[in-house]
């Protein structure tokens, strides 16, 4: 049994070494979309476009703006004179976000009353809309408690207020809140899913467009050695693709790797054997590639967006999350993300890995039986 599946190993080895656009396509494209995603695929906004309106001219205000200029996530297009001005340049799209100090402002600020400060966002863009408010609160907050703790000179016989609780914050596992920590840990399942489930399917599918499954299957190798012989491959090749982003990741984006490398490993390859089955078993419902190529863009598209990779499943209504469970890319990620940025160990992920066991044997078992039913 052993030779024989050697035997397939080596087959698909040389095809793949006589195609040259293979190994292109597999390493390639692979270092392009980590760096894409590295890059692009972050929370953070930066150098919104900001309109300001200073109605009351004074340094109260004038320190106030230029603490949005000093953190590098507000840049000021345009002072205005007027409102209609600021209306002008939210409608146009110049400007995202628009800040207008009221008159009496400094004032207001003096006497310990509420002091006029209105900011207009452009909710096109929801998402930028309310990190831009975050930031926003972030800047006044700070602002109004070195105004308290007497950075600034108050007028005479102006109320001191109270500060009755301090918030101090303090992030666990990522204290800079850099977004790429959290995305590259996710790439590496994202990327491995999309590739390997590819290969399986088109690896399969492909013999038997092409007539050769038949003459395979006439050969003394049995159905289970023919499947472990595809399958393989793509074990190995899925084995390469972590090993390439997880370098990336690492050397080139800085993502620290504080867990350890078994219990990494480990969520691994449970979850190459559970998308390697999703990928054989797509191959059964597919007579040509074109076919394996349209189930895989009605399938993955799916599996990614409720994975948790960029959308909250807490945020799902409860029937797209209790399907959430059949998706080993869910499980993959909460591994990933805890061994690299936590350090956990098996004691605290067995329930993701004991998943992806579960899901793997039957995926692979139900792909076998499936792929025995379409030979006979």
């Amino acid at each position: 049994m052993f030779d024989r599946v050697l035997a397939m190993l080596v087959k698909e080895f040389i095809e793949l070494k006589r195609d040259p656009w293979a190994m292109f396509r597999i390493v390639v494209p692979l270092v392009l979309q980590v760096l894409i995603y590295g890059y692009a695929a972050t929370f953070t906004v930066s150098h919104v476009s900001t309109a300001v309106l200073d109605l009351d001219g004074s340094q109260a205000s004038r320190d106030l703006i230029a603490r949005f200029t000093a953190n590098g996530r507000f840049d000021i297009v345009n002072f205005a004179h007027s409102q209609r001005e600021i209306a002008h340049e939210l409608d146009a799209g110049r400007a995202e976000v628009a800040v207008v100090v009221q008159a009496g402002f400094a004032q207001a600020l003096g006497q310990g009353s509420g002091a006029p400060l209105q900011v207009l966002v452009d909710g096109t863009n929801s998402n930028t809309a309310l990190i831009a408010l975050g930031y926003i609160s972030k800047i006044v907050a700070q602002y109004q408690n070195d105004w308290r703790r007497g950075a600034w000179p108050t007028h005479a016989g102006a109320a001191q207020p109270t500060i009755a609780v301090a918030l101090q914050e303090r992030p666990w596992f990522n204290e800079g809140l850099d977004d790429r920590w959290f995305f590259i840990p996710g790439v590496i399942g994202t990327l491995t899913l999309l590739q390997v489930v590819s290969l399986t399917a088109f690896a399969v599918v492909r013999e038997r467009e092409v007539g050769t499954l038949e003459q395979i299957m006439v050969s003394p190798i049995r159905p289970v050695e023919f499947i472990l012989g595809k399958t393989a491959p793509s074990l190995l090749i899925g084995l390469c693709d972590v090993a390439i982003v997880t370098s990336l990741g690492i050397a080139w984006f800085h993502v620290p790797l504080v867990g350890s490398w078994l219990v990494m490993m480990a969520g691994v390859m449970l979850f190459l054997l559970a998308v390697i089955g999703l990928g054989l078993l797509l191959s059964t419902f597919s007579r040509t590639q074109q076919q394996a190529f349209a189930l895989n863009f009605i399938l993955l598209n799916p599996i990614f967006i409720l994975s948790g990779f960029a959308f909250p499943i807490s945020s799902m209504p409860p029937v797209l999350q209790w399907l959430t469970y059949l998706n080993p890319l869910r499980y993959f990620l909460v591994v990933m993300r805890a061994v690299f940025l936590k350090g956990v160990g098996f004691a605290a992920l067995w329930p993701q890995l004991a998943a992806m066991a579960v899901l793997a044997v039957a995926m692979l078992g139900a792909s076998v039986m499936r792929f025995r039913k379409s030979l006979d």
